[in-house]
């Protein structure tokens, strides 16, 4: 499916009409397995294949800087996907291409729904701001297979935030609220696959002067963005890789290794720097934090720092505030503060959000 849809790759028009986005804009292509004029012949049982308005996804890759023979070999090639993990609170499956730069997820129809919703603003915003650090879509597809079930699955391809040289030690989804949101793990069983939260966060990540406002600038556009669009429940996913030895068993990385001469000139190679943007391959300090009352929402600083390099993005952009998310919300109202809970409405979130978000990270005003 995707070699066909791919393969079929017209004339890239940045100023798309209105009409690219309508969420009937779609593409259906049966794939039987003995073949067709317009398809090959194929091992897997006969199946149905959706593209959703696929001039825009077409122009996004464009946009994103994404060579459709690249594209296709990483989704097509020998290889298999691998899947990430068992299903989350959405239901939702995860898979990995083999060279870790896609990521596939299912979908839920409502989610379709909402993205196809939101398409032409989320094409002009990250047209109009190239660092936007929302969830990079690809393509949105559907694979209906044949036979008594008719089963359909919907899927859409994002790129992997932590597609890295360098190994993720630790994960952090972010949203600014506090119920809930610690890990149900052990301490002793936690890992670098392990995905912490709010509650678990014992750093304060310190970003160079210019990428600090810069990361400030780019949030604040983002959360406007989201906050037009009535979305909520969105999270900032952290990679946080530590250059130097890690006390895996403690609770805390070992005094870090770099020196001042080290960092300068991890900034001044021209082949690592060209690999620096906002959000990827970052070099930053973290400092260490110590909760000393349960209602802290950052602990207190130590002084105590390591050298870090960050990936972050801002994911889980597909729900919004809708019927459901508002009786969630009085419901838990009632029982916490209604200002911890999650589901709060897009401009109480986005308020929440940056605030915790410029807690967590703050400008490195110390020069060594």
């Amino acid at each position: 499916g995707h070699r066909h849809a791919v393969g079929r790759q017209g004339q890239v028009i940045l100023d798309l009409k209105s009409s690219a986005f309508d969420p009937k804009e779609k593409v259906w292509t049966k794939f039987p397995p003995e073949g067709s004029k317009y398809t090959p012949p194929h091992n897997s049982s006969d199946f149905k294949w959706k593209d959703y308005c696929p001039k825009v996804f077409r122009t996004l890759r464009k946009l994103f800087k994404v060579d459709p023979a690249d594209y296709m070999l990483s989704l097509c090639g020998d290889d298999a996907l691998r899947e990430l993990s068992s299903p989350g609170k959405s239901g939702s499956f995860f898979y990995l291409t083999n060279d870790d730069r896609y990521m596939i997820k299912t979908m839920k129809k409502s989610e379709v729904k909402m993205l196809l919703k939101m398409l032409h603003a989320y094409y002009n915003h990250v047209r109009a701001f190239e660092n936007t650090l929302v969830a990079k879509f690809f393509g949105l597809h559907c694979v209906k297979l044949a036979g008594a079930n008719q089963k359909k699955v919907r899927f859409v391809i994002m790129g992997n935030l932590f597609c890295s040289d360098h190994t993720i030690h630790r994960r952090f989804d972010l949203k600014g609220s506090s119920l809930g949101r610690t890990t149900d793990k052990p301490q002793a069983e936690i890992d670098e696959y392990t995905t912490l939260k709010d509650l678990d966060l014992n750093f304060i990540f310190r970003l160079q002067k210019q990428w600090f406002e810069e990361f400030r600038r780019q949030v604040d556009k983002d959360c406007e963005f989201l906050e037009q669009e009535k979305i909520m429940d969105y999270s900032l996913l952290v990679g946080v890789h530590f250059r130097g030895a890690i006390d895996i068993d403690g609770d805390k990385p070992a005094t870090p290794r770099v020196s001042r001469w080290d960092r300068n000139h991890f900034l001044s190679d021209p082949n690592r720097w060209c690999k620096i943007k906002l959000g990827a391959n970052m070099l930053s300090r973290a400092e260490l934090t110590v909760r000393k009352n349960d209602s802290d929402v950052i602990g207190e600083p130590t002084g105590e720092y390591c050298d870090v390099i960050l990936y972050f993005g801002i994911i889980d952009i597909l729900q919004d505030y809708d019927i459901g998310k508002k009786i969630e919300h009085a419901y838990k109202s009632f029982q916490y503060d209604s200002t911890s809970i999650s589901a709060v409405d897009p401009r109480q979130y986005s308020r929440r959000f940056k605030d915790f978000i410029y807690k967590a990270f703050q400008e490195d005003r110390v020069d060594s």
